[in-house]
């Protein structure tokens, strides 16, 4: 058996990257302007279901532009969900602003509608405002954005959508996304990447038009580089644009591939004590962009941890899931509603390679692997 090392989620080249790479490289366009950049907005807008697409460095820069755009500023406030990235929590920082986390709800992982009530009430009682409401569809499930944006609505603040894990998972039938923009990642361990990169989605033209401007440095339309405001060098590359657009010819052969990936792990694993896999709420296509297993220790014999570490000693990448920003030593002290689902979620959960790039030889070899350590762990128990 081979010992090759297996990565959580590495790039994966499917389809015509390659041609269409050195097609741009041909073109001499290199810079962050080209034909690739509009073709690649255009068709990833389109497949989202977006009108206007703004192609970016990263799905931070596109939550930063779009907070900025919406008003957020300093001293307000923004709720963020506690299970998340940091990145998506970076860009309320950049604005000078705060978040409020809210905990995870149990069905799909996502920010609880309930958890986001109570934030709403805990700012009030604060004496603070909260002017934006950024959720995050994690581990590419959508979060149940109808009835988060019922409640933004009902408390008059925008929602902006951090996609960023999201791309190819659906919600009642349409790709995730929603509220006033969304942001989408195309960094190298997404399910389809550009080699690092991100994309603005919004149906308002002059939202989009505005971070456009301020994502090429702010610059006014003189022969000369005028400035009246500053912005940021967030622009994405004719070249990174070209293996994006490549990627997303393939996007539901990618979505299929990691979903079996998933059905694998469950088969395989789903039966052994004390183990179980993140949920796939109803209405939804989950991307499985990773798959996650729930480690319970007083059953399994065996902590998260010990796993990773067994499999790390075989050459096998496994990750924790995200630690709660609330737990973050960056953000001790921020206001935060109940955080006990997110917690009891990250002391469980490990997150498994998910490549779809991944071949049987290599499941095989993860599934084995686990077998091993959580089999041996139980019959000890």
């Amino acid at each position: 058996m081979t010992n090759e090392r297996i990565f959580l989620s590495p790039p994966h080249m499917l389809g015509s990257e390659r041609e269409m790479l050195l097609e741009a490289f041909d073109s001499g366009y290199v810079a962050p302007a080209g034909p690739m950049i509009e073709r690649f907005e255009a068709a990833f807008a389109e497949y989202v279901g977006g009108r206007y697409g703004v192609a970016l460095s990263s799905g931070t820069a596109a939550l930063h532009l779009a907070l900025r755009i919406v008003g957020v500023g300093r001293d307000d406030l923004v709720a963020a969900p506690t299970l998340t990235f940091i990145g998506g929590v970076a860009a309320i920082d950049y604005q000078g602003a705060a978040p409020i986390f809210v905990d995870a709800d149990p069905g799909d992982w996502c920010m609880s509608p309930k958890g986001l009530e109570d934030a709403f009430d805990l700012a009030e009682r604060a004496g603070k405002r909260i002017a934006a409401v950024v959720p995050t569809d994690l581990y590419g499930q959508a979060c149940d954005i109808d009835v988060l944006q019922s409640i933004c609505d009902a408390r008059g603040a925008p929602l902006v959508m951090d996609s960023a894990e999201a791309v190819g998972a659906l919600y009642k039938g349409r790709h995730a996304g929603g509220g006033v923009a969304s942001a989408f990642s195309f960094n190298g361990n997404k399910i389809i990447t550009s080699a690092g990169g991100g994309m603005l989605v919004t149906d308002d033209k002059a939202l989009a038009d505005r971070a456009r401007y301020l994502s090429t440095a702010a610059r006014q339309p003189t022969p000369h580089y005028e400035h009246t405001e500053v912005g940021y060098n967030y622009r994405l590359s004719n070249l990174s644009a070209a293996v994006g657009l490549a990627q997303l010819q393939t996007i539901e052969q990618r979505v299929a591939l990691r979903r079996g990936i998933f059905d694998t792990y469950v088969a395989r694993l789903g039966g052994l004590p004390g183990v179980s896999f993140a949920p796939e709420a109803a209405d939804r296509r989950h991307s499985r962009w990773l798959t996650v297993m729930l480690i319970e220790p007083t059953v399994a014999g065996v902590t998260p941890e010990q796993v990773r570490v067994a499999l790390e000693a075989v050459n096998i990448e496994t990750r924790p899931l995200w630690k709660p920003m609330h737990m973050q030593p960056v953000f001790r002290g921020a206001l935060r509603t109940d955080c006990g689902v997110a917690e009891h979620l990250y002391e469980r959960g490990l997150c498994l390679p998910s490549g779809s790039g991944m071949t049987a030889a290599d499941l095989d070899r993860v599934c084995a692997a686990l077998e091993q350590v959580l089999g041996r762990a139980s019959a000890a128990a």
